[in-house]
């Protein structure tokens, strides 16, 4: 499990920029560069709602990762390897308006 920094502030799941969904999914089937990636698993906060607690009761500093990015680097068998994640996107309305910082291709 990689230790996840989120940046994407507006994202419901997002609390002191650690993820309380338990896991995440980056998209990117053909991605060569880290605009070319995403949070898949982003869910802008509305105004008035509290963040999601959906398999975590607390938000965690490491996560499980997913990743569509086969170009990527840190991309073993669909998973991330990599020890340090960040995903960016701060104001983002959209998912595809996220992206992984940590994106490197191969």
């Amino acid at each position: 499990m990689a230790e996840l920094k989120c940046g994407v502030e507006n994202c419901t799941y997002n609390e002191n920029c650690y993820c309380s969904r338990g896991d995440i999914m980056v998209g990117g089937k053909h991605a060569c560069s880290c605009d070319d990636t995403c949070c898949e698993s982003f869910a802008q906060r509305r105004e008035g709602q509290d963040s999601y607690t959906s398999s975590l009761s607390h938000p965690s500093k490491t996560i499980s990762i997913d990743c569509e990015a086969v170009k990527c680097v840190y991309n073993s068998n669909y998973k991330c390897v990599a020890d340090h994640v960040d995903i960016k996107g701060s104001g983002a309305c959209d998912c595809r308006e996220t992206a992984c910082a940590t994106f490197k291709e191969r």
